[in-house]
């Protein structure tokens, strides 16, 4: 196993994690601000990096049952919010392959 390299993201609004600060998104692949998480509000991306996939696993969410995964800040292991792998109801079909980060692990790094 080779050393992994943390990208750095360029823009005018970058998220990291809230414990090490680790980029993980910019706001132009937030998609919306109008979710919830376990400890709060919640945004939803289409791309997120720096992050380690979780396996897994069938929740039942406010908005029906989906496949996600958990995802975790690669460098502390941070828990950061999670993926969606598969959703089963058609209307929420948009979320697959997207990401949830939730508003209270992340701080502003620029």
């Amino acid at each position: 196993m080779g050393m992994s390299y943390r990208r750095y993201l360029a823009g005018a609004r970058v998220y990291g994690c809230s414990n090490c600060r680790t980029h993980l998104a910019t706001i132009h692949s937030m998609v919306s601000r109008a979710f919830n998480g376990q400890h709060g509000r919640a945004y939803l991306f289409e791309d997120v990096v720096n992050v380690v996939e979780g396996e897994p696993n069938d929740r039942q969410m406010t908005t029906g049952n989906h496949t996600v995964r958990d995802i975790y800040c690669c460098k502390c292991g941070t828990i950061l919010g999670w993926k969606y792998d598969k959703a089963y109801e058609p209307s929420q079909k948009y979320k697959e392959g997207k990401f949830i980060l939730e508003r209270n692990l992340l701080v502003d790094v620029q």
